[in-house]
């Protein structure tokens, strides 16, 4: 015999199943767990740095500045943080990327400085640690897609209908993503000239 309670809990589990609360805590894990991977892969590159600067420091110490410089935004990179509890305020994440992009253009200074010593290009420590870093800014941009890839299909869940109404129940909003530091320099088309000789 059925009670009216058991009716219910039969309707409320039948209008739940389609309300999309399991995939929206699914999704939200997923983009969690894919920026914890980014975050992973800048401290792989911040924790390379220090080898890195010493060893180039033993060829080149007049170049105390760019050493000083790439230090200093290894620094400021690795003292803002983003968590998964953060993650959802865009001017935090703003921050975030400003100082690891800092950090990239710090490193690309480096290795300018680098292309001056030969000898530096040809030590063993130097190429392993370069090659190390190569491999870690590959990682980086593989976890950067793999978190883009999670929020856009979050945001698309929490968008849809009749889901968005169970994102807006209980608080769940759309994801900032990351986005590309000079996105209006790279957008402009590359400037070929020929220069022709008299």
């Amino acid at each position: 015999m059925r009670t009216p309670l058991t009716g219910l809990l039969a309707t409320l589990c039948l209008a739940l199943t389609g309300c999309g609360y399991n995939t929206i805590q699914t999704q939200d894990e997923a983009v969690k767990a894919a920026w914890s991977e980014v975050v992973n892969q800048y401290q792989r590159r911040a924790d390379l740095i220090p080898n890195l600067v010493a060893t180039v420091k033993g060829y080149a110490a007049q170049e105390q500045a760019v050493l000083i410089g790439v230090t200093e935004a290894r620094a400021r990179a690795t003292s803002v943080q983003v968590t998964p509890e953060t993650l959802n305020d865009p001017e935090a994440l703003k921050k975030f990327q400003a100082a690891q992009g800092e950090l990239t253009g710090a490193l690309k200074s480096l290795l300018v400085v680098v292309e001056r010593y030969p000898d530096l290009k040809s030590d063993q420590n130097f190429r392993d640690l370069q090659a190390q870093l190569e491999g870690t800014e590959n990682r980086i941009t593989v976890a950067r897609n793999r978190y883009i890839e999670s929020v856009q299909i979050f945001n698309g869940t929490v968008r849809k209908f009749p889901v968005n109404l169970t994102a807006m129940m209980f608080g769940y909003d759309v994801k900032p993503t990351l986005t590309v530091e000079n996105e209006a320099e790279i957008s402009k088309p590359p400037t070929v000239e020929f220069e022709t000789n008299p």
